[in-house]
């Protein structure tokens, strides 16, 4: 009893200590692109504004948050935790397969309701057979033998809205082909490469919260309707320093999304909760966008697989949480300079 007493304990401390990040990154988790103009094709901040002291600061902070999450793993207090979280998420784990399908179907309903969207609120079209083959999709969903179908659907509404937008612009929303992924190997039950689906969708999770991240940090200025008209959600920081801390926060939540059994599954309760959180605030759209990839966070929270812990783990984490940072600056800021045109020091052509 007094070993319960205690996790319980830690789990109320750490929640409490939860609470005021949820409430910091909460405003800013609302796709940006679904209620303010945007142009992916827009020059970006320059890397030199991104990456200054504040931005050293944040990612140094959120860092030793996630080595300490990496120092409780392989302890008693970390086992006893995964054995709370695996008594607390029985149900959700055995139906997980029914959850996700369930919540695709509400979501390809209410894409078919919305009419004109491809998959996400900004992918917009006039072709009147979208909708109609999204309802399709959610009637696939009824039998677990026809998920690959849906599966296959996914993909090549995916690939039609990449014809439409273009790559960059899907860059976002990697996590659908993901969920594609989930649906068709666990409908044909097989794996890829030895990846379960749910560790293929919780890689595509990652990367995708990784992203976009990076985008809060390329182009912060977005988000200024949405603090112009909810002032308060900054807590007293400035608007340049509030989108690089939930640019950290995200990015770190997500990089944990790809480490060891604990860091990610808090990771994944703690982004769930973030997202749920944004739909009190933004309402219909932002409850339909992210009902997907709440589904896919508690699966990831549900998912019982451990693999054995050492201490390389909290000594590399630094080195490969630096790596992500480093590639995903490097990938969005060099695609974006070829595909868009840049400065001439990413592009290697001559500035006009």
């Amino acid at each position: 009893m007094r070993a319960v007493r205690s996790i319980k304990g830690r789990l109320g401390t750490a929640a409490a200590l939860a609470v005021p990040l949820a409430a910091f990154a909460t405003e800013a988790s609302a796709h940006v692109k679904w209620f303010c103009a945007y142009d992916v094709a827009g020059q970006p901040r320059g890397l030199a504004e991104v990456l200054c002291a504040d931005f050293e600061w944040l990612t140094g902070l959120a860092l030793a948050c996630l080595m300490l999450g990496c120092l409780a793993e392989g302890t008693p207090l970390g086992i006893a935790l995964l054995n709370a979280l695996d008594r607390v998420t029985t149900r959700i784990r055995t139906d997980t397969h029914l959850l996700v399908r369930v919540t695709l179907g509400f979501f390809f309903v209410s894409l078919w309701s919305l009419g004109g969207i491809i998959l996400t609120p900004e992918l917009t079209t006039d072709a009147a057979w979208i909708p109609w083959l999204q309802l399709g999709l959610a009637g696939l969903l009824i039998s677990p033998r026809t998920t690959p179908l849906v599966g296959f659907g996914i993909v090549f509404l995916f690939a039609y809205a990449t014809a439409q937008y273009g790559a960059f612009h899907l860059a976002d929303y990697p996590v659908f082909l993901g969920v594609a992924a989930y649906l068709i190997l666990t409908g044909l039950g097989i794996s890829v490469l030895g990846l379960r689906p749910i560790d293929v969708v919780r890689w595509t999770a990652a990367i995708t919260l990784m992203w976009a991240s990076v985008e809060k940090w390329a182009y912060p200025h977005w988000t200024d309707p949405l603090i112009a008209a909810k002032p308060a959600m900054t807590m007293g920081a400035s608007p340049e320093l509030f989108m690089k801390a939930a640019g950290v926060i995200e990015f770190t939540l997500a990089f944990a999304l790809i480490w060891t059994p604990l860091v990610r599954r808090t990771s994944a309760i703690i982004l769930a909760g973030i997202f749920v959180s944004a739909v009190f605030e933004f309402g219909k759209v932002d409850a339909i966008g992210h009902s997907g990839i709440i589904v896919v966070l508690l699966a990831i929270a549900a998912d019982d697989v451990r693999a054995a812990a050492s201490r390389r783990q909290v000594v590399l984490a630094p080195a490969y949480y630096g790596a992500a940072l480093a590639g995903f600056l490097a990938l969005y800021y060099v695609g974006h300079a070829l595909l868009f045109g840049g400065p001439a020091e990413l592009t290697g052509m001559p500035v006009i």
